[in-house]
């Protein structure tokens, strides 16, 4: 019987594997907007010019309100772009997409080399023209010491790291400390 069971079983696993869709396969939901937008989006649906001007009116006057109490923040592209490259690096939960989505994640930075450590086991500590600090996880030597004023590209790695090449040279695996 167990025999039976077994011959049985590797099919229907398979099966089953290919049945069900894959999470990243479903469509994502858009990001959830604040209520003041909304509110704001749903005027345009008033047909009445006066009542619709009204809304609108009223509307804003709200928004501004949660604007200036900080309830609700603004950004454009081009900012939210800069707050992702200042925070290239680190770990953070999805935030609803507060500074944009998958498609706009940074994959690779390009900086400039401010000052150089190294602590006893030869390992090198990289403080950036844009003050993140990036330290060296892994024991590769470099032929050449990195010296400040030369370009640094970083590249997201695996496990949370990430691989910094210097001036076009060796790759050294990198992690973030602030």
């Amino acid at each position: 019987m167990s025999h039976l069971f077994s011959r049985l079983a590797a099919p229907l696993v398979l099966l089953a594997c290919f049945a069900v869709p894959p999470a990243a396969a479903k469509d994502k939901a858009p990001p959830v907007r604040p209520a003041q937008i909304e509110q704001l989006y749903g005027c345009r649906d008033i047909a009445d010019p006066a009542a619709r001007l009204a809304c609108f009116d009223r509307e804003v006057g709200e928004l501004s309100a949660a604007d200036q109490a900080r309830e609700i923040t603004f950004t454009d592209r081009e900012t939210a772009k800069k707050a992702r490259r200042g925070l290239f690096g680190f770990s953070f939960p999805k935030l609803g997409g507060i500074f944009g989505g998958d498609e706009d994640a940074i994959k690779e930075i390009e900086t400039t080399i401010r000052s150089v450590s190294i602590d006893r086991s030869g390992k090198y500590t990289l403080v950036m023209e844009d003050d993140a600090v990036w330290v060296q996880i892994d024991t590769t030597a470099l032929p050449r010491q990195p010296k400040p004023g030369q370009k640094v590209k970083i590249k997201t790695a695996t496990m949370g790291s990430y691989f910094a090449t210097i001036d076009g040279g060796r790759t050294i695996r990198m992690k973030r400390d602030r």
